[in-house]
């Protein structure tokens, strides 16, 4: 890079979303466009490659390695928050599944405030950023999507998706009928227009090369040799430089760090933020854009009043049951224990036909469903008298503006048959969680063959907070999901933990499961709500889907950037990551965060009358 050079765009973080950005920016050649990344470039690495290692890079150097503050309603756990310090970001460490949101839950976007942000318009940027795979006709019903009324062929993006793992192992047909007998199999490839029901999912993994397919490999390595395009990794941003003249702020310039040296750099047009959901709202503060009383607290002067920046922080609270199952049934249990001769099997089998146990992390299928108790008569009734207690209550400030518009939503997806508040998904192997210690549930892997069903939470109440903790750019932000601190989150999610017995005995998912049901931890055996809410008290986690902390609403209703992704208050800034999300996704967030990254490249090519 030359100390020189002259660039267009600034793009701070190139991680899933800045790299979709930098890609689209930099297609027309005459604009000039600079990532800085914080982390290195991994994309050779097998620990990047291989898809059963994505946990071999937590606690490395290419992970923060955040830690939220202790969460009460979790009885006190601190909970580990893997985001990707590497050229890719989180989508160079992510578990692979590759699922789109609910159609309701993006059309939701618009009716908080975001004019264009529906299904019909997203749609379009998911079907431009993966490419939908080539599968056989007769894998299709032990893929279990023979019953598919339209298969997506108009996805040809660069992110390579596939059906993960062995096409014949019998838990994704088992899953599918089970489902269909249930009456919530999904007759589409959810991508076309998803909704409520199950389905066999996708994974960024490439089907020829069984290799993770990220934002690294897939945008930005194709074009990496565009004279236009510089990338610089290892350099750490400090903060954005913001000049007030004539009443009006402008950001005018980004101060990173860089070889020990620390440096400055002028676009002629914009800084795009797009350092995740914990770091972009970081370095707001860092720069003077947030709530006065924070920064006052560390000596940094305020230069734009926006109390919002941090807050509405929300995650996927998770928690499953394994199952011990049938001795048929191949499982990744001998990897979850760390068995030596497994794991030379294993990778012997993968080095030389990229198939196998490391060719997959066990997740096949999902499920989206509505509270199946609630969709009685005398269930609603019980709704809405629960929706009636939880309402809050109308008082001033921007808070509750944003609580009372955001309550109003999850009321409309509870009371709404055909919108999931839960997502469910299967584990061709057990997972080990927290666990009340002080109880007879196992702290480690345990012997024997599991298939695990969890069930997360789609649309949290639960807000939370990121905040600086210090004007030191190199310390980590204090971070507070909060997470189920709403009744309303804890009560939604215990029902769906209950469900998951009603699926575990359902025929024929059932035939892979040992009879009787015999449960990896006994604490998960819940004959109640008030079980189930001991259980996610104990062993609730997340899934790293952090989101909504520069959030996309008026700024009135609490928001940090407008429908256009402009940081209120701020000229030439915007925010184009996971932390401008209104709400996260129905489950897994890589897929969404593809299409709004896509969609803000083309929301920054039409400001500037270029290249569409």
């Amino acid at each position: 890079m030359n100390a020189n050079e002259h660039y267009d765009f600034v793009i701070i973080g190139g991680g899933t979303a800045g790299l979709v950005v930098v890609t689209r920016l930099s297609e027309d050649p005459s604009q000039h466009v600079l990532v800085l990344e914080a982390g290195a470039d991994y994309t050779d690495d097998p620990r990047v490659k291989t898809p059963a290692f994505f946990d071999a890079l937590k606690n490395t150097e290419a992970d923060w390695a955040f830690k939220t503050s202790d969460q009460p309603i979790l009885n006190g756990r601190s909970i580990d928050l893997a985001q990707g310090k590497a050229l890719g970001g989180s989508s160079a460490l992510n578990a692979h599944v590759f699922v789109p949101p609910a159609k309701g839950l993006i059309d939701a976007w618009e009716s908080l405030g975001n004019q264009g942000w529906n299904w019909k318009t997203l749609s379009e940027y998911f079907n431009k950023m993966y490419t939908s795979p080539p599968v056989d006709e007769s894998s299709h019903a032990t893929l279990g999507i023979d019953k598919w009324a339209t298969v997506n062929h108009a996805a040809q993006g660069p992110i390579q998706a596939s059906f993960p793992g062995d096409s014949t192992h019998p838990i994704r047909q088992a899953w599918a009928e089970t489902f269909s007998g249930i009456g919530y199999y999904a007759n589409d490839d959810p991508f076309v227009g998803p909704t409520i029901g199950s389905f066999s999912c996708l994974a960024s993994i490439h089907p020829e090369t069984r290799e993770r397919s990220y934002s690294a490999s897939a945008y930005y390595n194709p074009v990496k040799g565009r004279k236009n395009l510089h990338v610089l990794t290892n350099a750490e941003v400090v903060k954005m430089l913001l000049d007030q003249t004539d009443g009006s702020v402008t950001v005018t310039g980004v101060q990173y760090k860089h070889n020990s040296d620390t440096k400055i750099v002028r676009p002629t047009k914009e800084v795009i933020l797009a350092a995740g959901a914990l770091q972009s709202p970081k370095l707001l503060e860092l720069s003077g854009v947030g709530n006065p009383a924070i920064l006052r607290k560390y000596g940094i002067d305020m230069v734009v009043d926006l109390p919002s920046v941090g807050e509405n922080l929300q995650d996927h609270a998770v928690c499953g049951i394994g199952y011990e199952a049938v001795d048929e049934v191949d499982t990744l249990d001998a990897l979850a224990r760390q068995e030596p001769e497994a794991l030379v099997q294993a990778m012997e089998e993968y080095a030389t036909k990229k198939t196998g146990p490391l060719a997959y992390v066990g997740v096949t299928g999902y499920a989206y469903l509505p509270i199946v108790e609630y969709l009685t008569a005398e269930g609603q009734k019980k709704l809405r008298k629960l929706l009636d207690e939880n309402r809050p209550p109308v008082t001033e400030g921007i808070d509750n503006a944003r609580d009372r518009v955001y309550y109003e939503l999850a009321e409309k997806t509870l009371l709404d048959p055909n919108q999931p508040t839960g997502a469910y998904l299967n584990i061709a192997g057990q997972t080990v969680t927290p666990v009340d210690v002080s109880t007879d549930s196992p702290q480690g892997a345990v012997p024997g063959k599991f298939i695990t069903i969890g069930a997360m939470l789609s649309n949290p109440l639960s807000r939370g907070t990121v905040h600086i903790q210090s004007p030191d750019p190199s310390h980590p932000p204090t971070i507070d999901p909060r997470y189920l601190s709403h009744p309303l989150d804890m009560h939604v999610l215990a029902h769906h933990m209950l469900y998951i017995e009603t699926i575990a005995r359902t025929p024929p998912l059932h035939k892979l499961l040992q009879q009787p049901l015999r449960r990896r931890d006994p604490a998960s055996q819940l004959p109640d709500l008030a079980a189930a809410t001991r259980f996610l008290r104990a062993s609730a986690n997340t899934m790293w889907h952090v989101g909504g902390t520069c959030a996309m609403l008026p700024r009135e209703s609490g928001g940090v950037v407008d429908a256009e992704l402009r940081v209120y208050g701020v000229r030439n800034l915007r925010v184009v990551d996971a932390g401008a999300l209104p709400t996260v996704s129905t489950a897994n967030l890589q897929a969404t965060v593809y299409a709004f990254a896509e969609r803000a490249a083309d929301l920054v090519k039409d400001t500037w009358g270029f290249g569409l």
